[in-house]
C-alpha cells in the first residue's frame, strides 16, 4: 500500500514484460533474494553481540538467566541493558540502514557509483546547523534553552539538512522538471558555502565548543536514549520504507530518463520522492549520530558486486548490511580503548576507506568513473 501511495502502477512496464529487468540474470536475482536471509540472520547475531559487549561488567546472559528463573534484575543491569545498550543498538541499526539506503538511492538517481548523501547538501546543511547550535546556542534566551535542552543540536542539524536540500531542489528544478546535473553541481557549491560558514563559526568557538564540534563531527552513538530512538526511529523507518518502493524506478533510470519514461515510469515523480526521501533519512541520521562516513558508498558497492544491480532486492540488502556494519563499528569503538570510547566515524573511515580503494582498483578497468 505504501508503494501505491507514492507511485502509480507501471502498466506500460507490465506490458513490456518488465523491461527494466533486462540484463539482470535470473540466477543473480535469486542470489540477491537469498542474501536477504543471510544478512537478516547476521544482523540478529550482531545485535545480540552488541547488547552483550560493553565497558561495564554487566552480562546479557546472566540477566537472561535471572529472567528465566524469575529472579529480579539489579538496578545496574536494568540501566546498562535497557536504558543504555538497547536504545543504542536500535538507533545504530536505524542510522546504518538509512545511510546505506540513501547512498544506494542517490547512486541510482545520479547513475554515478561515487554518489553519496553529501552530494545533495544534506550532510553539509546538517553539519552547519549543528555548528550554529553549538557555537551560538549560548546566545539564546534561557527560556528557549530550557525548552529545547539536549534537543537543540539534533533539531538544528535536522532542519539544516532539510533546508539545504529544499534550497538545492528549488535551484535545480525548472518548470516542474529537476535537472540531476544541476543538482550535482549546485550540491558541490552549497557544500563549499556551508563549509566556509562552518569554518568561520569554528574560528569563533571556544575550547569547550571546539571539543563538542570535534566529537559531533566524527560521529557517535554515545548519546542514544529512548527519547531519541522513539523520535528518529519512525522517521527513518518511514523514509527507508518509501525508498524500498523506488526499486523499479531506479532500474529504469539506469537506461536513461528518456528510456525510463517510455517504459511508463513516472521519472519526475521518482526523482522528487528520491530526493525528499534521502533528505529525510540522512538528515535524521546525521541529527542523532553526527557525521559518519563511507557507509553510504561502500555498502552499495559491496552488494552490487555480490548480487547484481537490481535495486528491488538491493535496497533491502543494503539496509540490512548497513545496519550490521554500523553496529560492528560501534562495538569496536566501545571496546578498543575501553573504558573510553572512540568516535564511530573514525572506525567507519578506517574500515571503509581500504575497502573502497580495493573496489576502485578491482573495477577501474570495467567502469569509467
Amino acid at each position: 500500500m505504501l508503494c501505491l501511495t507514492f507511485l502509480p502502477r507501471y502498466t506500460a512496464a507490465d506490458r513490456m514484460a518488465h523491461v527494466a529487468d533486462i540484463g539482470i540474470p535470473r540466477d543473480r536475482r535469486t542470489t540477491a533474494r537469498r542474501t536477504h536471509f543471510w544478512l537478516a540472520g547476521a544482523l540478529v547475531v550482531i545485535s545480540i553481540t552488541s547488547l552483550a559487549i560493553g565497558a561495564s561488567g554487566t552480562s546479557l546472559w546472566g540477566a537472561l538467566q535471572k529472567l528465566i528463573i524469575g529472579e529480579p534484575l539489579t538496578q545496574m543491569e536494568r540501566i546498562v541493558l535497557w536504558d543504555i545498550r538497547l536504545p543504542r543498538v536500535i538507533l545504530g541499526m536505524c542510522v546504518g540502514a538509512s545511510l546505506a539506503v540513501s547512498g544506494t538511492v542517490l547512486q541510482g538517481l545520479f547513475r554515478n557509483p561515487l554518489a553519496d548523501p553529501g552530494l545533495v547538501g544534506v550532510s553539509a546543511g546538517a553539519g552547519l546547523g549543528a555548528i550554529v547550535a553549538i557555537v551560538l546556542g549560548g546566545l539564546l534566551p534561557a527560556g528557549v534553552m530550557a525548552i529545547f535542552g539536549m534537543w537543540l543540536v539534533p533539531l538544528a542539524a535536522f532542519f539544516g539538512g532539510w533546508g539545504s536540500t529544499m534550497l538545492l531542489y528549488r535551484v535545480s528544478t525548472r518548470r516542474g522538471r529537476t535537472s540531476v546535473a544541476t543538482m550535482l553541481l549546485a550540491g558541490i557549491a552549497l557544500g563549499a558555502l556551508a563549509g566556509a560558514v562552518s569554518g568561520i563559526l569554528v574560528y569563533l568557538a571556544n575550547d569547550a565548543q571546539l571539543r563538542d564540534l570535534t566529537f559531533w563531527g566524527l560521529g557517535s552513538l554515545a548519546g542514544a536514549t529512548w527519547a531519541k530512538t522513539l523520535v528518529a526511529g519512525p522517521l527513518i523507518a518511514a523514509s527507508v520504507g518509501v525508498a524500498m518502493c523506488l526499486g523499479r524506478g531506479l532500474n529504469g533510470l539506469a537506461f536513461g530518463e528518456a528510456t525510463a519514461a517510455h517504459m511508463g515510469i513516472p521519472v519526475q515523480r521518482v526523482k522528487n520522492i528520491a530526493i525528499l526521501t534521502v533528505a529525510a533519512a540522512t538528515g535524521t541520521a546525521v541529527a542523532v549520530s553526527g557525521g559518519i562516513g563511507f557507509i553510504g558508498i561502500v555498502v552499495p558497492h559491496l552488494l552490487r558486486l555480490a548480487t547484481g544491480p537490481d535495486h528491488r532486492p538491493l535496497l533491502i540488502n543494503v539496509a540490512l548490511l548497513g545496519a550490521s556494519l554500523l553496529l560492528i563499528a560501534d562495538v569496536i569503538s566501545r571496546v578498543i580503548i575501553s573504558p573510553a570510547e572512540l568516535p564511530i566515524g573514525i572506525i567507519t573511515a578506517v574500515l571503509g576507506a581500504p575497502v573502497f580503494l580495493w573496489i576502485l582498483l578491482r573495477r577501474r578497468g570495467l567502469v569509467d568513473l
